[in-house]
């Protein structure tokens, strides 16, 4: 299990550092998007390869970021069904959807990817529209993506086996509503007392 978790950690660094550095790709889109708004209005200029950029480039920062994503456990789920289990239901859950769903769904993904994005390198496909960028590396961005959340539902796989055995703890815990709700409570009957032993204080500092 030391060195599966070992990998686990690898796959975490890369997906991580990654997935944090992408972000600055939204800037640049930005900047990207401005300057050709700037260069329209001033000299009448525009040109589709500037356009296919903005989307390349926020592109590469959604995509990048699917597998940090994952492993920050902040993909959209039903948390209305989801936090009625407790912490151990969740790991299974998560768990069985990894493996039959999740690791399913990128496995065919990437071997459907690669031949198509192999074919767009060797003939050299440009865009459609005039003036447009080549085509493949925005292709070859949605198959690395997908080999990146591959590999990371390797390792989500293997942080919830060593997780659910007590090998390691919960990165990402999760209340459930009913234990939310208790610790909601209790909060409130801390406050409660505190606000009556405060008010007892003062009652005595009068006398």
């Amino acid at each position: 299990m030391g060195a599966l978790l070992g990998l686990s950690r690898g796959i975490d660094r890369v997906n991580t550092f990654i997935g944090r550095n992408v972000s600055w790709l939204i800037l640049v889109a930005v900047l990207v998007s401005a300057a050709n708004a700037v260069i329209r209005k001033v000299f009448n200029i525009s040109s589709n390869s500037w356009l296919e950029l903005q989307w390349y480039l926020f592109g590469a920062a959604f995509l990048g970021a699917a597998a940090y994503t994952l492993k920050e456990n902040e993909h959209i789920r039903i948390d209305i069904i989801y936090g009625m289990w407790s912490r151990r239901t969740q790991h299974w859950i998560d768990l069985i959807g990894h493996v039959l769903f999740l690791m399913p769904f990128v496995t065919l993904m990437v071997y459907f990817l690669y031949p198509w994005v192999i074919r767009s390198y060797v003939s050299g496909e440009v865009s459609t529209n005039s003036g447009g960028l080549i085509l493949w590396p925005a292709k070859a961005m949605l198959l690395i993506a997908f080999v990146m959340l591959f590999w990371q539902g390797i390792s989500e796989i293997i942080k919830k086996i060593a997780i659910m055995n007590g090998v390691i703890d919960d990165p990402n815990p999760f209340i459930s509503h009913h234990e939310a709700a208790e610790l909601e409570g209790a909060a409130m009957v801390r406050e409660m007392e505190a606000g009556l032993h405060t008010g007892d204080s003062r009652e005595e500092s009068r006398k």
